[in-house]
């Protein structure tokens, strides 16, 4: 229903200027059985016709609106069912170990369905590795990174635009040193496969930094608890209340 062609053509409606709306095919209007139904209902309250070259049906009859309503609820039905089964393809090349596609992560490329390593990109990904270890702190490595002109991956896009290439946030780098990727699997939802390409970090690294980036959350939320609240008991509302 948010698509400008059809909030264009339900306002021209509304003000009375169309008498006929003439589709290829009804699921060229909109998929959603709900929305057609709304639609079909503001065709009616203003006595707009509604036509499918390819489906003979009409709206303006009891049998013609079950016939709509069937070739929607068919429509939609197909529609999930593709979904369903994307979904599941996706998941079964993952668990094979397949990149299925995306924006790659800093230290590869895409390759057909696995990755391939980009060395000096690589080379980055081992020294925030590494210097996470050393310096134990994400917001200290952040501007070290930043103090050494260290960017995020450039990509460019099929049209030539250019993104990327900007200083690495916190939230990029928290999930760089999680992302098993570099470790060489492929993660689906909450699983975890074996990947088909090449680690960049090992092992006993990955699991190094993992158990360092939880000790430092858990000390973050013991600071925070054992912080007093300087304002309880002294903030009331309206009616008196603490």
């Amino acid at each position: 229903m948010e698509r400008p062609g059809l909030v264009s053509l339900l306002r021209d409606i509304g003000s009375g200027l169309i008498d006929v709306v003439v589709v290829y095919k009804v699921d060229r209007l909109t998929r959603s059985l709900p929305d057609f139904a709304r639609i079909v209902d503001q065709f009616d309250r203003k006595g707009v016709s509604f036509v499918s070259v390819t489906q003979a049906f009409n709206t303006t009859t009891s049998m013609g609106r079950l016939t709509l309503n069937a070739l929607m609820s068919f429509a939609q039905f197909e529609r999930e069912v593709t979904g369903e089964r994307i979904r599941d393809k996706i998941a079964q090349s993952k668990a094979k170990g397949m990149w299925m596609g995306g924006a790659p992560p800093l230290g590869y490329a895409g390759h057909e369905r696995t990755l391939k390593i980009v060395p000096d990109e690589a080379t980055t990904v081992r020294r925030i590795f590494a210097r996470y270890l050393e310096l134990g702190s994400v917001h200290q490595l952040k501007l070290e990174l930043e103090q050494q002109g260290v960017t995020s991956k450039v990509r460019v896009s099929g049209k030539g635009n250019r993104t990327g290439g900007l200083p690495i946030n916190r939230g990029a780098l928290f999930h760089m040193l999680r992302n098993p990727i570099y470790v060489g699997d492929i993660k689906h939802r909450e699983k975890v496969f074996a990947g088909l390409h090449e680690p960049i970090i090992n092992r006993p690294t990955f699991d190094a930094v993992g158990v360092t980036l939880a000790a430092n959350g858990g000390a973050r939320r013991a600071r925070r608890q054992s912080s007093p609240a300087l304002l309880t008991g002294l903030l009331k509302d309206a009616t008196g209340g603490r």
